[in-house]
């Protein structure tokens, strides 16, 4: 069984006519994922050059709390665009993306 990568659809996905929400904000998402990308190789670079480990847990807070702002903002974007049209056309889907949603924020706050 291969994993799904970034530019594979989600079962779901394939279905929907609408693009996904996050698209308006693809570059600010994007961008915010290359800061977040150079954090997690300044944390790596602190480790490698045995920082102290109270900074490095700093860095790990705030990096934490990035991806948080990321996720929030997709959940947020998901809420609004997929779940909204799905809950407008009715029936199954909108099931389903209601499903979606609440398992996701499930994960969001078990982690």
């Amino acid at each position: 069984m291969t994993t799904p990568d970034a530019t594979t659809p989600s079962p779901t996905s394939a279905d929907d006519a609408a693009p996904h929400g996050y698209i308006v904000d693809k570059d600010k998402y994007l961008a915010r994922l290359r800061r977040i990308e150079g954090q997690a190789r300044g944390i790596h670079r602190m480790v490698d050059e045995e920082q102290y480990c109270i900074d490095i847990l700093t860095q790990i807070s705030a990096l934490t709390s990035a991806l948080e702002g990321v996720a929030l903002g997709l959940l947020d974007d998901h809420l609004r665009h997929c779940v909204v049209d799905a809950a407008i056309r009715g029936g199954e889907e909108a099931e389903i993306k209601i499903t979606e949603a609440s398992d996701a924020i499930a994960r969001l706050v078990r982690s």
